[in-house]
């Protein structure tokens, strides 16, 4: 599965960047996240509830941040299971200037399976996608606040 997505931000890079590589801002941002502890360097133990159609299920799996270039973006590496499955995902996060702040892109590819994966493939890309945006609209409200 790949997910591409862009999103505006009325703020500086550097804030930007800041909000998104703290992990109190990400936690609370993040759809369904039961808890997020620091296991190492830039890398987090996490544990979500996530649902799929009909397929709901709890996930414990490790949250790296890498390559880590302020204000600029990093590399995000997600890997989680669960009684439903698992799933393996890269996301980079580049963060650029613009005319009202900053633009941020993401560019991801996850690979999922198990039962949640059986749902199809079109029900997972728009359940991440969902995600994914409510997770950068709740940023985007505590950047600009």
């Amino acid at each position: 599965m790949e997910l591409k997505a862009e999103y505006a931000f009325a703020a500086d890079p550097e804030k930007v960047y800041d909000s998104l590589t703290d992990i109190e801002s990400v936690k609370a941002c993040l759809p369904g996240c039961e808890s997020m502890e620091q296991i190492g360097e830039n890398r987090y133990k996490a544990v979500m509830s996530i649902g799929v159609a009909a397929v709901k299920g709890r996930f414990e799996g490790t949250v790296e941040m890498r390559d880590l270039n302020r204000p600029t973006g990093y590399t995000l590496v997600v890997e989680g299971k669960g009684k439903q499955g698992f799933m393996n995902g890269e996301a980079a996060v580049t963060i650029a200037p613009s005319e009202e702040g900053s633009t941020l892109e993401i560019n991801a590819t996850a690979k999922v399976a198990g039962p949640i994966a059986r749902v199809g493939q079109r029900l997972i890309g728009s359940a991440a996608k969902m995600v994914t945006d409510k997770f950068f609209g709740c940023m985007k409200s505590r950047v600009e606040a």
